[in-house]
């Protein structure tokens, strides 16, 4: 006797099933329907809105309107942003204060000397005093052995301390546009300098050799004073970047300024030069040379056509009108403000120049006079 097999209408089972799955979702549906309009299930989303803002650290008072909890999520998101925006604010806040505690400012020219208070603030790091009528630094400033930063731009200080050179950390000098006729051997000592800035002093005519010791620096600008030839411990200054010598009494260049091999922009306008030395070949990182083109009659013309990609600016200065003063101070005063000027302007311009692919191979600059 064989298998008896019994054999069912699966379509019949199968509309049966597809029935109650039909009416399983549709009392879900409904039940869900119900939960969201309920109170409960809306003082949930409230609780659960709530625990998400104080886990990410968001006041209270950020979602509440006039008493109710208001859940949309845009209102999350953004809570959240200007949470974060406050908060980097105020860490931004708080570092600020936190350096500021550690700088000194004074500015004004009803300022004649420094405040006693001064002399107790020896954990200072940077000192930023100018346009006043400061004609000394007090020897106490050896006292400041955490100093890195030293701003004293357009003063009246005549002489810079011996003491300046127990400042093992300074790292920034800067006495432009002072009263400066002499800089002492001890800054020598401050074997961490990196920037050093004597510009404008007018009568700067020597540097002592002892700095030849600043072998960390990068940047010198001793432009508008008096040097007949660049001194010697600058060309001692292995890592120097920048060095800015215009506007002095310079004749000629040193046949060995190729030690500066390091040196990438050399500002040599309105000095006398006649001719430049080819040791300027040899400076491999030499990007940018300035000069003024009136008087040289010597140019290499490997200078002019380098193929290293030395950018030469040889500018045509026209000479400016002759005025003048009653009073040999106000020819000070006026010779100052004018070198100052033409920095910023010269500045402005090698910003430009150094941000091209090429340029013109002379300039002529013009001069405006107004009369009111």
């Amino acid at each position: 006797m064989g298998h008896q097999v019994i054999i069912f209408d699966i379509s019949v089972v199968r509309g049966f099933w597809e029935t109650q799955v039909k009416k399983y979702k549709e009392t879900r549906k409904k039940e869900k329907e119900r939960l969201a309009q309920s109170s409960l299930e809306k003082i949930k989303q409230e609780w659960d809105f709530v625990l998400e803002c104080r886990k990410k650290g968001i006041p209270q008072s950020a979602y509440l309107k006039n008493g109710f909890v208001d859940t949309t999520e845009k209102l999350l998101d953004k809570i959240e942003k200007n949470s974060h925006i406050c908060k980097k604010s105020t860490l931004s806040d708080e570092t600020s204060k936190k350096r500021s505690k550690f700088i000194f400012q004074l500015s004004g020219e009803h300022w004649t000397e420094f405040p006693d208070s001064l002399k107790e603030q020896t954990h200072l790091k940077e000192w930023h005093i100018y346009k006043t009528q400061i004609q000394t630094i007090p020897a106490y400033i050896a006292l400041f052995q955490e100093l890195k930063v030293l701003e004293l731009s357009n003063n009246q200080i005549t002489h810079l301390p011996v003491e300046i050179g127990c400042l093992k950390q300074l790292k920034e000098l800067n006495v432009s546009f002072n009263n400066l006729k002499s800089i002492p051997p001890e800054l020598g000592n401050c074997e961490n300098l990196e920037k050093l800035d004597l510009a404008g002093n007018l009568e700067l005519t020597e540097l002592p050799f002892e700095l030849s010791n600043l072998k960390q620096v990068t940047f010198v600008d001793v432009s508008a004073n008096k040097f007949p030839t660049i001194p010697i411990c600058i060309l001692r200054m292995s890592s120097l970047h920048w060095l800015d010598i215009s506007n002095n009494k310079l004749k000629d260049l040193p046949q060995d300024i190729d030690r500066l091999d390091e040196l990438q922009t050399f500002l040599l306008q309105k000095n006398k030069l006649t001719y430049l030395p080819r040791a300027l070949l040899n400076m491999p990182k030499l990007s940018l040379l300035v000069v003024s083109g009136d008087d040289l009659v010597e140019i290499p013309t490997d200078v002019c056509e380098s193929p290293t990609g030395l950018k030469f600016i040889s500018l045509k200065d026209n000479p400016l009108e002759t005025i003048l003063y009653n009073d040999t101070d106000d020819i000070i005063e006026s010779e100052r403000d004018r070198e100052q000027f033409e920095k910023e302007f010269m500045k402005a311009y090698i910003t430009d120049i150094q941000k091209r692919e090429s340029m013109p191979c002379y300039t002529t600059k013009v001069s405006f006079t107004l009369q009111l």
